[in-house]
């Protein structure tokens, strides 16, 4: 009984902190029915009558573009940049664990160094270097350096996870007269699946909620992603569209909240085996 008892306080503690923490996710997705002077001055938690006309205004979009053109724009530097994630991390993550090459330490710790390396380092000087290659206004620096495997942390992931795959099976595979390229593609990556999938989610997340870069390269609103569009809601002058805003917000969730359910379980599995293998 005192079992019992110990496990329906823990399960209200733990429901009650949940609540607590998804409040104010909850009060948005619930203002986004209301109208501007409701938000502010409604006493209610639920709207008293229910609108959707802020998800029409908000998908008419700013200056003549529509709210699906930000999020085209938007899901195109994602895929891409995964794409480029992918590719080059999963090349890089497998040379430094399954091949031997000189002062193969030294260029794993000189990887790992640009984890602590702070981003606004590299800020000015990867402006000047975009600017002169005239990539400014273009996706150009959202998407190639992913194909060069800047992220120095998937890198490590994807390596750490590699590391404890089964050696036997490479031998097999070497004994059957698999080569480097061979022994990549049919072994490792099918057997770094949990890796590779959570690889793909960070990066979806991360890309797709990346406000600075994106502020900082892109300039015109007809390449504006979801993230720049929603800042525009928001007026210098106080005239904002709060409703629109927070409909706009709520739909841009949607596309994280559906990774997160199809993938999580590789999102854990990931995450945990890499660095209990490592």
């Amino acid at each position: 009984m005192k079992r019992k008892v110990g496990n329906v306080f823990y399960h209200v503690f733990i429901i009650t902190f949940a609540l607590l923490m998804l409040y104010p996710l909850l009060w948005m997705i619930s203002a986004s029915f209301k109208d501007t002077l409701e938000i502010f001055q409604g006493t209610h938690f639920l709207p008293e009558t229910f609108k959707t006309d802020n998800y029409s205004q908000g998908w008419q979009g700013l200056s003549g573009v529509t709210f699906g053109r930000f999020f085209m724009n938007s899901f195109l530097i994602v895929i891409v940049a995964m794409i480029g994630n992918l590719s080059s991390c999963l090349l890089a993550a497998n040379a430094f664990a399954k091949i031997k090459f000189p002062l193969k330490g030294f260029w794993f710790a000189l990887m790992m160094g640009t984890l602590m390396l702070p981003m606004h380092v590299k800020l000015i000087p990867q402006y000047i270097m975009y600017n002169k290659l005239g990539w400014i206004n273009t996706y150009l620096p959202l998407m190639v350096p992913k194909f060069l495997a800047t992220e120095g942390f998937f890198v490590f992931l994807m390596t750490q996870y590699m590391r404890g795959l089964p050696k036997e099976i490479d031998e097999a595979a070497i004994c059957d007269g698999c080569g480097q390229w061979q022994r990549f593609i049919r072994i490792t990556v099918p057997l770094s699946v949990p890796a590779i999938v959570t690889t793909t989610i960070f990066t979806f997340i991360w890309t797709w909620n990346d406000f600075f870069s994106q502020m900082l390269y892109i300039t015109g609103i007809e390449k504006f992603t979801v993230a720049l569009a929603l800042r525009q809601f928001v007026d210098a002058t106080g005239n904002s569209s709060w409703g629109a805003l927070f409909a706009m917000s709520t739909l841009s969730l949607l596309p994280l909240f559906l990774m997160f359910v199809f993938f999580q379980n590789y999102l854990v599995e990931g995450i945990t085996a890499g660095s209990i293998k490592g």
